[in-house]
């Protein structure tokens, strides 16, 4: 079955690029909707821009979403991460701001405002988008691809000149509510050496220790440490997660990515969708923890916004 969450919730916080406080609340949608942003304090014009791969218009270091009117979200990805791995198939986001705000850098706060709305199923079932064949794309010597699997997997590799870092690979099957433990909090994280250039370029104007790990030449700066000893790697996957949510639905299937990001995921939707054979429109519902899935024809709409 759908859900959407129970009742509106709300947080407040500071966009990461935008460095503007914005004030976020979840709303229920009805089924079939999926996910929506409202920008509350654009009134000029249209305000709403769908959740969706097609209408992502940058992906410089986040991922931002626009409609045709020029309206824009940023920073969606630790958000739909924490809408994906918590079952959340409905929902309208209302954002008195250009993007998304940070929190902690993780998508942990976005789990805790979902867990106090709770969930409520809905009289449908999910639809869900199945992998059929191998689907790769290349950006600047980064790798991603979607392959056939049960269930949905995600895997990925980085690899940095930094003694914090150094080589990280991590996969995780999402199952039995994983995400909340294995991923939800690992932070985004970032290099003192480019604060300034950043900030010149009109990004990171909101970043600090409270919202992202920093790291100097030396290691990480901030005082209480790495929440994780492989954080680096499980927020890229994070960010994989809510990238692909953009699909408008649960991909059923295997994610891999060798040095994984933002428009490398993006570029990797629009390959999958742009061949007719390489998915299909599936109905799911959960069995033993795992998900099934029965196929419903490809004129089958799966998001109506």
């Amino acid at each position: 079955m759908q859900h959407t969450i129970g009742i509106p919730a709300t947080l407040t916080g500071t966009g990461l690029h935008s460095g503007a406080e914005v004030t976020m609340t979840l709303h229920p949608a009805p089924v079939g909707h999926g996910i929506s942003f409202v920008r509350t304090d654009v009134t000029d014009r249209d305000n709403v821009v769908p959740a969706r791969w097609d209408f992502v218009v940058d992906t410089r270091l986040c991922t931002v979403v626009g409609n045709a009117a020029g309206v824009t979200v940023g920073t969606v990805e630790h958000l739909m991460a924490a809408l994906r791995g918590c079952g959340v198939d409905n929902a309208i986001v209302d954002l008195d701001g250009p993007e998304v705000p940070v929190m902690d850098g993780s998508s942990e706060p976005f789990v805790a405002l979902i867990d106090s709305a709770g969930l409520i199923p809905q009289d449908m079932s999910r639809r869900a988008i199945r992998v059929l064949k191998e689907v790769r794309v290349d950006v600047d010597s980064k790798i991603a691809r979607l392959r056939p699997a049960e269930g949905s997997h995600f895997s990925g590799s980085i690899c940095f000149d930094h003694p914090s870092i150094g080589a990280q690979m991590r996969d995780v099957q999402l199952l039995n509510g994983n995400f909340r433990h294995d991923i939800a909090s690992a932070r985004t994280f970032g290099f003192l050496a480019e604060v300034e250039t950043l900030r010149k370029n009109g990004l990171a104007l909101g970043g600090s220790l409270e919202n992202a790990i920093v790291l100097d030449g030396q290691g990480v700066i901030n005082p209480e440490g790495l929440r994780h000893e492989d954080e680096f790697i499980r927020h890229k996957l994070l960010d994989a997660i809510g990238d692909l949510y953009l699909a408008g639905g649960v991909i059923i299937g295997a994610y891999e990515s060798n040095r994984p990001g933002h428009a490398l995921n993006n570029a990797l939707l629009r390959a999958l969708f742009a061949d007719q054979t390489a998915w299909e429109f599936v109905d799911i519902y959960e069995k033993n923890s795992k998900i099934a899935g029965h196929p419903v024809g490809r004129e089958a709409v799966f998001v109506n916004i």
